[in-house]
């Protein structure tokens, strides 16, 4: 099936004290050239759709993209002001329809092509997957700065990205969030609403976001490891 991913990567990264943080590098390479290079490796990815600031475009096709080589990057395009209004703006760079859209954080470096072929394949099957990992901690629900219960964590699951869905049911599901003024932290948010089901695919513990400084030292960590089992720390 023919798939098309878009990596929002137009954040402004405050938390990290850099709105460059996709830049910094992680073992001499930038965060967001180790993201890319991941869905380079995935064999049913046809081809990327890059949103970045509209003020990096062309540091980021000549020091990321034309750098490391990543030809499967066919666009670059300039980020909306919301996560949500760079990924329609980077469904609305696409100029033949695929069979699937696949969303990833462009702060996400640790993915592996083998997850994105998982998630890939759950929506096909289903119309709509993401990565997720069931919950560590205790989760309590709070009223004001005291806990007011225990959530059970059995039901519990942290949803990282990829996430992958058919593009007719992607694009629905953006129209009517647009059409009642709903703002999703994520495109399974939106799909949620039109009571459609996203089926989860276990993800990866390591696969943290990139958004704070503690973030690039455990990144750093794990693709060290990673390293030490053998495989490409990209």
């Amino acid at each position: 099936m023919k798939t098309v991913a878009i990596i929002p990567s137009a954040g402004m990264g405050t938390r990290m004290g850099s709105r460059r943080k996709n830049y910094l590098k992680l073992l001499g390479i930038p965060v967001l050239a180790h993201t890319l290079a991941a869905f380079e490796s995935a064999k049913n990815v046809e081809s990327v759709i890059l949103v970045a600031p509209a003020a990096d475009m062309e540091f980021c096709r000549k020091n990321i993209v034309e750098k490391y080589r990543l030809k499967k990057v066919l666009k670059i395009i300039a980020g909306g002001k919301e996560r949500q209004d760079s990924v329609a703006r980077g469904l609305a760079a696409i100029e033949i329809t695929p069979d699937i859209i696949l969303v990833h954080d462009g702060a996400r470096p640790l993915v592996t092509p083998e997850l994105i072929e998982a998630v890939i394949k759950a929506a096909a099957d289903y119309g709509g997957a993401a990565a997720a990992v069931p919950v560590k901690d205790t989760i309590k629900e709070t009223r004001g700065a005291f806990i007011k219960k225990t959530v059970p964590r059995e039901k519990i699951w942290a949803v990282q990205t990829p996430q992958a869905f058919r593009t007719a049911l992607l694009i629905k599901a953006r129209a009517a969030a647009v059409k009642s003024g709903f703002t999703g932290t994520d495109e399974s948010s939106l799909v949620e609403r039109l009571n459609k089901k996203v089926a989860l695919v276990p993800g990866l513990y390591e696969n943290i976001k990139i958004t704070t400084p503690e973030d690039l030292i455990a990144a750093k960590a794990f693709f060290e490891k990673r390293m030490g089992r053998g495989k490409r720390g990209k």
